[in-house]
């Protein structure tokens, strides 16, 4: 019975095909996984954040079988050139696309018009946008939370348990989502908690670390009694270290940064600066094409997921959770 059964099937497969071939079509046929296609589209494809994520990306694709572009913009504030990004992406009929929005507003429109046609999944950043089928990032409210207990700790420390004076705050550029959750989880936290800090600037910069050391510099000049800073990406502290560092500050002026590479482990290292608030880039890499190839299948996904946040101090850079923070592998 299993034979006829089995020559049936094959019969009406072939005739099937005859058919199909007579019409002068093809035989539709499941795909495999290595045509999955999921684009992941990066803010800036040359700096060692996103690299991080690219990897996680990379290792997901070879894990899953899918193919996964990486796509990205010479600049974070080329935002004309990350949309033109993804509406090419979008033309190629992925199975999804996994995106870090540069900005949030300008980018709203074309997430909405994009997921009206796949599924988007966000990673990092937000945009004016309720079109993201998950959303994956570092809850960064309470990054600047962990960033304002950070410095007040430094500043204690560095002040005979003083928990008092004027701090500052350095943000890249305008207009991100993330640094702008960051500067508020920062603000909440130091009214809510440390009262004898006060908030004395709150500035923007351009993207550029020149600008962060050119607004450290002048904020240093300006305010000679100034007890510490927060410089909320890893841009701006690279810049703000490097103000403190060529003067003499080191100690004085307790610096806290975002995320992390060689230059500013040095500079924690040397002292330069405080701490660390430190993400888990791959993983919002590797977790977003996994969810990314799920939500293509129909498979329920989680809206939102909080990929974490790490204070790192000289003290426990060396732990083992953290220093696989801190030295990902790219390969």
């Amino acid at each position: 019975m299993k034979f006829v059964n089995a020559l049936i099937n094959r019969r009406s497969f072939v005739a099937l095909a005859t058919a199909t071939a007579m019409l002068g079509l093809a035989p539709t046929l499941p795909a495999s996984a290595a045509d999955v296609t999921i684009p992941i589209i990066v803010k800036d494809t040359t700096s060692f954040y996103w690299q991080i994520v690219l990897a996680g990306a990379r290792k997901a694709g070879k894990d899953l079988g899918v193919k996964v572009p990486e796509l990205g913009a010479q600049a974070e504030t080329d935002v004309n050139g990350q949309i033109s990004i993804l509406e090419n992406a979008v033309a190629g009929n992925p199975a999804a696309i996994v995106i870090s929005p540069t900005e949030a507003k300008a980018l709203g429109k074309p997430i909405d018009e994009a997921a009206s046609k796949v599924k988007i999944i966000g990673i990092d950043s937000g945009a004016d946008s309720k079109a993201f089928t998950s959303f994956l990032t570092t809850d960064n409210v309470q990054g600047g939370r962990v960033a304002a207990d950070g410095l007040a700790a430094a500043i204690g420390e560095a002040n005979g348990g003083k928990v008092e004076g004027k701090v500052a705050l350095i943000t890249a550029l305008p207009g991100a989502g993330s640094l702008e959750q960051r500067a508020e989880g920062f603000k909440e936290q130091l009214k809510a908690k440390y009262p004898g800090l006060e908030l004395v600037a709150d500035k923007y910069a351009d993207g550029q670390a020149t600008t962060g050391l050119n607004i450290a510099t002048d904020l240093i000049t300006a305010n000679p009694d100034l007890k510490g800073i927060f410089a909320s990406n890893l841009i701006m502290a690279q810049g703000v270290g490097q103000a403190i560092a060529e003067n003499n500050l080191a100690g004085k002026v307790s610096l806290i940064g975002f995320d992390s590479d060689d230059k500013l482990i040095k500079f924690l290292n040397d002292g330069v600066i405080s701490g660390l608030v430190v993400q888990d880039p791959y993983r919002m890499g590797y977790d977003g094409i996994k969810t990314a190839l799920a939500a293509s299948k129909g498979e329920k996904v989680e809206a939102n997921v909080d990929t974490g946040a790490n204070l790192v101090t000289k003290a426990n850079m060396a732990d083992e959770k953290i220093n696989a923070l801190l030295n990902p592998k790219l390969d």
